[in-house]
């Protein structure tokens, strides 16, 4: 056990059922620090936060909190949690499922101040059935920030938002981390996990396969991506030597390859009207697809 840990899995394996969940994984979050956890669907991600939580005990190895078990009221009581299902009263108010929640914690935050947080002064009065999907994930972050948590567990929490909501989102979340709370952070969107975290741990079959800076995880990738608008079919591009793969969106091509020079030439040669050309990295999603070997 680390002792300057928040959380953290030893050597920690899991079966569920037939499918080896985790094999053999080790982790630790620091304080002050946004960790975002991807992979493919069943790669051992909501093990892996079940078993930080209590929820589930490792075969094998350890998970702690705080340097304590992850059942123990006293560690439990430092950290806040958003899962992808709540399963909370749907007749209460907003209002009232906040004072619901405060009422759990010795010292809580006020109703305002987790309400100006989340976002989700208006919705005080509403009913929580009546809401939206994305303004339940709202609600629910507020709930997970009553207790004034020094530790985050954010699965999927902008499913459903709108782009404003969502930039909110990230502004707490960093407001946060600023005063020294860390966060476990699960997504399907992978520039919330590049705008957010300092560290990324990808689990690919159960194995945590990467674990790193977003930097390090994109220097994983020899690809670069050419972008450009261009009347040439994406079948005429992937004929030319050196070139990867292609995809289309809208009139915007996007060519993956190793030496863009070449392919580069050759665009502009096959496409006078060629133009808005650019030239970058391979962004986290190549880098999560070579690593793990599968689209995350």
């Amino acid at each position: 056990m680390n002792a300057a840990s928040v959380a953290q899995l030893v050597a920690v394996s899991k079966r569920r059922g037939k499918v080896q969940a985790l094999d053999g994984v080790d982790m630790a979050l620091q304080r002050g620090e946004v960790y975002a956890l991807l992979g493919p669907n069943g790669a051992g991600k909501t093990t892996a936060i079940s078993l930080l939580l209590g929820l589930l005990q490792p075969d094998a190895g350890e998970a702690f909190l705080f340097g304590q078990p992850p059942q123990s009221l006293a560690a439990r009581r430092r950290i806040g949690v958003m899962l992808q299902s709540a399963g909370l009263p749907d007749a209460l108010s907003v209002a009232e499922l906040i004072a619901q929640v405060r009422s759990y914690y010795p010292q809580p935050r006020s109703l305002a101040d987790v309400s100006m947080l989340a976002g989700i002064e208006s919705l005080l009065p509403s009913r929580y059935a009546r809401l939206s999907g994305g303004q339940q994930r709202r609600v629910q972050f507020a709930l997970a920030l009553c207790g004034r948590p020094e530790l985050l567990f954010l699965d999927e929490p902008t499913v459903g938002m709108d782009t404003a909501s969502r930039e909110q989102f990230w502004k707490t979340i960093r407001e946060l981390v600023g005063e020294g709370c860390a966060v476990v952070l699960t997504t399907h969107y992978l520039e919330e996990a590049e705008a957010l975290a300092d560290r990324v741990g990808v689990l690919a079959n159960g194995r945590l396969a990467f674990e790193g800076s977003i930097e390090a995880i994109r220097a994983r990738v020899s690809q670069r991506q050419i972008r450009c608008i261009s009347s040439l079919t994406a079948q005429q591009v992937q004929n030319f030597p050196q070139v990867n793969s292609v995809s289309r969106d809208g009139e915007w091509l996007s060519v993956l390859t190793p030496q863009p020079e070449p392919v580069l030439r050759q665009l502009l040669a096959a496409d006078s009207g060629l133009r808005e050309l650019e030239v970058r990295r391979a962004g986290l999603a190549e880098a999560l697809n070579s690593i793990t070997g599968v689209a995350a």
